[in-house]
């Protein structure tokens, strides 16, 4: 799109043809300009959550060192995660750190096992198994295996040698590709155990 300045009495197109405004129909610069004030206004509001994740995600941090180092408190669990609560019990804020869970090419090995294994296993049960293996080894519209559903292979009670080399296979093949921080705030419910979420997402406010 140009960056140069539109002259005055003028509007671009979809096509980036200047047209007049005289020549624009009232509903359409109507409808123009309700659609540029929604615009301006959710960038305003997403660059301010943007900020407000950032900044309270380093906060978080900063004050989690900090109580450590000072008064040794434990805050949390596992990767990253934690629950502040404010004094009086109302207010809480989670930051949860989520990974991005990716297998690589020996996932592959993984595969051709299990199908040994299918393969040499009683023909009662191959058809309902070999259903559940490959189920859990398709791939979605844009080409990624559903972690879950590959990991879920584990939790199956099965003793065969290549399945177990099988399921150590998958479990060497993954890797965390990326982390993500996300910071949710909650508020309790009257005077019950159980905190409600602070929406800061626009499509269920």
């Amino acid at each position: 799109m140009s960056t140069e300045p539109i002259p005055a009495g003028y509007k671009p197109d979809s096509q980036g043809r200047l047209v007049p405004l005289s020549q624009i129909k009232q509903v359409d610069l109507t409808r123009d300009e309700l659609v540029l004030g929604f615009i301006a206004e959710a960038k305003q509001l997403s660059a301010a959550l943007r900020a407000f994740r950032v900044r309270a995600h380093d906060d978080i941090q900063a004050f989690a060192e900090l109580s450590a180092e000072k008064y040794g408190a434990k805050l949390g669990g596992k990767k990253g995660n934690l629950s502040l609560v404010s004094f009086d019990g109302r207010f809480k804020i989670v930051r949860a750190i989520s990974d991005q869970l990716v297998f690589d090419e020996r996932l592959q090995a993984a595969k051709a096992l299990i199908d040994a294994c299918i393969t040499d296993w009683s023909t009662g049960s191959r058809d309902e198994i070999r259903t559940l293996i490959n189920d859990a080894f398709k791939v979605d519209r844009i080409g990624k295996i559903d972690t879950a559903r590959v990991l879920g292979l584990r939790q199956l009670k099965i003793e065969d040698p290549k399945w177990k080399q099988a399921m150590e296979a998958i479990s060497d093949s993954l890797t965390v590709a990326a982390s993500r921080s996300y910071i949710r705030v909650y508020e309790r419910v009257g005077n019950t155990e159980d905190y409600q979420q602070i929406n800061l997402d626009l499509a269920n406010a």
